[in-house]
C-alpha cells in the first residue's frame, strides 16, 4: 500500500517528563482474587467497573459468590465511592470482559462462561466455555440473558450496540460448527462475531481466520455503519486470510460492512510477535491501531525497538494505509492496552510495563510492573508520561476519561499499601486510579437535569448535577396528576416509564439542596 508520511524513531526527551496529579486511588474486591476487564465512564460524572470476583461476601464486596469466579460489576461515584454492585454466575468460572451502556438507559455484559444451569445462569453450555451475555435494565435488574458457543472454546471479548438497533458481540472460538455456531471453522482459532437484535436474538453470525491461531482482541463500529476488527495471527494465507504473517504473530485487520462481509484486510508486523489490543476511529475518520512490539525493522514494520517489547502504534487511513508509526519503551516488556482521544485530537495511551527479570531489586523499582499513563500528539510526538504502582504488580486493562475531564487508570493490582497505592483489600483487587491534566482544562458540571435517553420508550436515567444526603423523585403526568414517588440517594436515578401512554411527564426532583424539574417525552 502506498506510503503517505515517512516514519521516524522518537527518542525520549526529559523535558517531555511531566508528572501529573493523582487525585485518589481505591481498591475494590474481598479477601481473594478480583480481576478488572472492563470500565466505562457514566454520564453522571462517574463510572462502572466490570470483571470477575473469587471472593465470597467480605472486604467491600457485598455479593456472596456463586461459584468459582462471577461476572462482577460496579456502579461508582465520581468520587469512587459505590452506589451499587451486581454479581452474575453459576457453578464454574464466569469471565467478564465488556461492559456497555446501553441506548435505553441500561447496561449489557458480555463475557464468557464454562457454567451450567444454576446460580443465575439459566442456559446449559455447548462445549468448553461459551459466549455469555446478560442485558440489565436502568436499575441493574435482569432483562435476559443469552448463551452462544459449539463444542470447543469461545471466548467473548466484547459488545457493541450497533447503528439501526441491536448488538455486536465479538470474540474468538475453536469450535467447528455444532451448538449454537453455523460460522466455518477455519483453524485453530477464528475470529467469531455474533449480530443480536435488541431482544438478544441472533439475526447473523461469521467467522475469520486461516489454519492457525487467530485471537480477536478489539473491534468497533464505524462511520459508515461497518465493522474494524484487529487482534493477534500467526495463520498464513489460508480460510479467509489473505496475508501471510511476517513472523511469530502479527496485528491482523478486517474491515467489514453491516453485515461482516470483509471490505479489505492488512498485516502489519516484523520477524518477531507483535500483538495487538486497541482499535481507534479518530476525529479525522483515520484508524489508531496499536499493541505490542518485539520486532525490531523488518517485514513491513519500519520502525525499530528500545529494548525488549515496546508499545507500537500506527495511524491508518480507512483504507489501511499507513500514514506514521511510533514505538514507546518504557521496560522489559511494555504492553499497550488501551487509548483515547482527546477533543484536541491528543491521545492518552494507556498499558503496563512488566519485567522478565526476578528479584526485589528489578520488580520493586519505580515504572516496572506499574500502570503506564503517556500522552502524545495527534502527530505521535509525547508529551508526557506517568507511572503508577506499588511494590506489588499491577495490570491496566482500561483507561478511561470521566466527564469531568480527568483520566482513570484501571485494572488489578496484587500490591500492599507502598508507594502510590494506600488501599488493599485481598490477593488481588480492582485498583483504581483517578488522574488530573496539569495542562487540561476541567470540564465543569453542567447545571440543572439532564436525561438519557430523552424521548424513550421505557427508562429513561435522570442525572442529577448537584451533590445530596437524600431525596425523592415524583412522576407527573401532563394533567398534573402524581403518577408515583420514591426515595433517592445518588445522582444517576433510572425512571421507568415503560407501563405508561404515550405522551409528556414531568420528572421532579427534590432533595436536601434544592428542587428541579425536567420534561420527559415518552413515545411507542
Amino acid at each position: 500500500m502506498k506510503k503517505i508520511i515517512s516514519y521516524s524513531l522518537f527518542f525520549i526527551l526529559p523535558m517531555f517528563l511531566n508528572a501529573q496529579d493523582i487525585l485518589w486511588e481505591k481498591s475494590y474486591g474481598g479477601i481473594h482474587s478480583e480481576y478488572l476487564f472492563d470500565a466505562i465512564a457514566t454520564p453522571d460524572y462517574g463510572f462502572i467497573l466490570a470483571g470477575s470476583s473469587f471472593s465470597g461476601k467480605n472486604g467491600n464486596k457485598l455479593t456472596h459468590n456463586l461459584g468459582d469466579l462471577d461476572y462482577w460489576i460496579w456502579k461508582m461515584d465520581e468520587h469512587g465511592d459505590l452506589e451499587w454492585q451486581q454479581s452474575f454466575g453459576g457453578s464454574g468460572s464466569d469471565f467478564l470482559t465488556s461492559v456497555l451502556t446501553t441506548s435505553d438507559g441500561g447496561f449489557i455484559l458480555a463475557g464468557y462462561s464454562d457454567s451450567g444451569i444454576g446460580g443465575s445462569k439459566k442456559h446449559t453450555g455447548y462445549g468448553d466455555t461459551d459466549f455469555w451475555i446478560i442485558k440489565l435494565n436502568a436499575s441493574g435488574a435482569e432483562e435476559w440473558q443469552k448463551t452462544f458457543g459449539g463444542s470447543g472454546r469461545d471466548v467473548a471479548k466484547k459488545i457493541l450496540e450497533v447503528p439501526g438497533g441491536g448488538y455486536l458481540v465479538a470474540g474468538s472460538s475453536t469450535s467447528p460448527v455444532s451448538g449454537s455456531k453455523v460460522s466455518v471453522h477455519y483453524g485453530s482459532l477464528d475470529y467469531w462475531i455474533i449480530k443480536l437484535n435488541s431482544s438478544g436474538v441472533e439475526e447473523w453470525q461469521q467467522s475469520y481466520g486461516g489454519k492457525y491461531v487467530d485471537q480477536l482482541e478489539d473491534i468497533l463500529v464505524t462511520q459508515d455503519g461497518g465493522f474494524l476488527l484487529g487482534g493477534w495471527s500467526n495463520s498464513f494465507i489460508s480460510g479467509n486470510k489473505t496475508s501471510d504473517s511476517f513472523g511469530e504473530g502479527d496485528f491482523w485487520i478486517l474491515k467489514t460492512d453491516s453485515k461482516g462481509v470483509i471490505e479489505w484486510q492488512q498485516v502489519y508486523g516484523g520477524e518477531a510477535d507483535d500483538h495487538l489490543y486497541v482499535l481507534k476511529e479518530l476525529n479525522d475518520s483515520n484508524y489508531l491501531i496499536g499493541g505490542t512490539s518485539r520486532s525490531g525493522i523488518s517485514g513491513n514494520k519500519e520502525i525499530g525497538n528500545g529494548k525488549g517489547a515496546d508499545f507500537w502504534l500506527l495511524k491508518i487511513t480507512a483504507m489501511g494505509e499507513r500514514i506514521w508509526e511510533k514505538t514507546y519503551d518504557f521496560g522489559e516488556n511494555d504492553l499497550l492496552i488501551s487509548a483515547h482521544e482527546n477533543k484536541d485530537g491528543t491521545l492518552l495511551l494507556g498499558g503496563h510495563a512488566k519485567t522478565e527479570t526476578t528479584g526485589l531489586n528489578r520488580a520493586d523499582s519505580k515504572g516496572i510492573n506499574d500502570y503506564i499513563a503517556l500522552k502524545i500528539s495527534a502527530d505521535g510526538e509525547e508529551i508526557w508520561r506517568q507511572t503508577v504502582g506499588s511494590s506489588g504488580s499491577e495490570t491496566l486493562k482500561r483507561l478511561v476519561e470521566t466527564r469531568d475531564g480527568g483520566y482513570l487508570l484501571t485494572g488489578t493490582s496484587n500490591g500492599n499499601i507502598s508507594r502510590d497505592k494506600n488501599t488493599y483489600k485481598g490477593r488481588s483487587d480492582f485498583w483504581i486510579v483517578k488522574l488530573k491534566d496539569k495542562e487540561k482544562k476541567e470540564v465543569m458540571r453542567l447545571e440543572g437535569l439532564e436525561a438519557f435517553p430523552n424521548p424513550t420508550n421505557s427508562f429513561t436515567t435522570v442525572i442529577v448535577n448537584h451533590e445530596f444526603e437524600e431525596g425523592w423523585a415524583q412522576v407527573i403526568d401532563i394533567t398534573g396528576r402524581e403518577i408515583y414517588r420514591f426515595d433517592i440517594n445518588q445522582q444517576m436515578i433510572p425512571i421507568d416509564l415503560s407501563s405508561l401512554p404515550v405522551g409528556v411527564y414531568l420528572i421532579t426532583i427534590k432533595t436536601n439542596k434544592k428542587t428541579e424539574s425536567i420534561k420527559i417525552i415518552k413515545g411507542n
